[in-house]
């Protein structure tokens, strides 16, 4: 199917020369993604505009007429991913397009950083039927809803012909993106990406657990029996299948009660592991947990690529009061 920047093409079904009013999309990544674009544009209902090499991206975005949609994978650091993801953002911000950011636990922290715009959705070593969704629920975004609902009918075999054509690409990212793999036994956390505590000089101290007007007795915990907690929640794994009992948004608020309680910060790759899903779910979770008030972010003085996530006052205070509500049930 070829086509140039202006929307002109000759898809399937439509003489040369027509005008393609499905919604563009522009792909930034660098190989082996791009043998896959057509392929998955087409799969998506999406007019594709062009691959671009991450390394030609910011040119091309600053000359690209007619784009709707961008879908930028960036697995892997690299010296000019910092400005891309800016520029990404400055320009959804500014056309209020929506935008796929593919990263990798390597990344993560630094999209997270970036992300200005509410139409940005972060996916981290998605598999395919993330992907997918992904870029469905981009291109419903746009502003050519006509054309969309027109297919509406179609939209579940789309889904699953999208879903085919991008799994390959999805395996790949994977395979590419360090995932945190289960150990023999299940009763250890796992690795922690922790910071050396001079990242943390200059940072405002985390409020105590509790204040002068509530008795220290409702609210004592400490972090010990914290991770006592989510030590035993993984032990589980060892007995029966651990998707029976995913609960990701418990276990990264009992993470950040810890290390609210240790004084730490949490990094988003972090929180990520914590939650013991794939990191795509995670980050669904973080923004839900965000858009409730239960956690919110907190910029590193030090460094404007990192992002910290922390518990909200109200939120400690529950976890706390909750236990010493139920110690009498723990330690029956």
């Amino acid at each position: 199917m070829g086509m140039d920047q202006f929307g002109f093409g000759t898809s399937p079904g439509q003489p040369f020369g027509a005008k393609d009013d499905r919604p563009g999309l522009l792909i930034l990544a660098d190989s082996p993604y791009l043998d896959d674009a057509e392929a998955l544009s087409h799969a998506a209902g999406l007019r594709l505009l062009g691959t671009v090499t991450l390394e030609q991206a910011a040119m091309r975005l600053d000359t690209q007429i007619g784009c709707d949609l961008v879908l930028l994978f960036c697995p892997s650091p690299n010296d000019l991913l910092e400005r891309l993801l800016v520029q990404v953002e400055t320009l959804a911000m500014q056309n209020d397009m929506p935008v796929i950011l593919v990263a990798g636990l390597h990344t993560i922290d630094l999209a997270y950083a970036c992300i200005r715009s509410d139409r940005t959705q972060l996916l981290c070593a998605p598999d395919h039927a993330d992907l997918a969704a992904a870029l469905l629920a981009a291109a419903d975004q746009t502003q050519f809803h006509h054309v969309l609902e027109a297919n509406r009918d179609n939209e579940g075999l789309r889904l699953q012909q999208l879903s085919e054509e991008v799994s390959r690409l999805a395996r790949t990212l994977e395979a590419l993106t360090l995932r945190p793999r289960h150990a023999t036994s299940s009763f250890e956390l796992g690795p922690r990406i922790s910071d050396q505590p001079s990242d943390y000089i200059g940072m405002p101290a985390l409020e105590p657990i509790g204040s002068a007007d509530k008795p220290s007795d409702t609210v004592e915990v400490d972090a010990v029996q914290v991770r006592d907690l989510l030590r035993a929640r993984r032990l589980r794994d060892d007995f029966l299948p651990a998707d029976l009992f995913a609960d990701p948004a418990w276990d990264m608020l009992l993470d950040l009660l810890a290390a609210r309680l240790e004084h730490e910060r949490v990094s988003v790759s972090s929180l990520c592991i914590a939650s013991a899903v794939p990191p795509t779910t995670a980050l669904r979770w973080i923004r839900t947990l965000t858009e409730q008030g239960f956690v919110h972010r907190q910029a590193d003085p030090h460094d404007g690529r990192r992002v910290f996530i922390t518990l909200t006052d109200h939120t400690a205070e529950a976890l706390a009061r909750w236990f010493t509500a139920s110690r009498r049930f723990l330690c029956a």
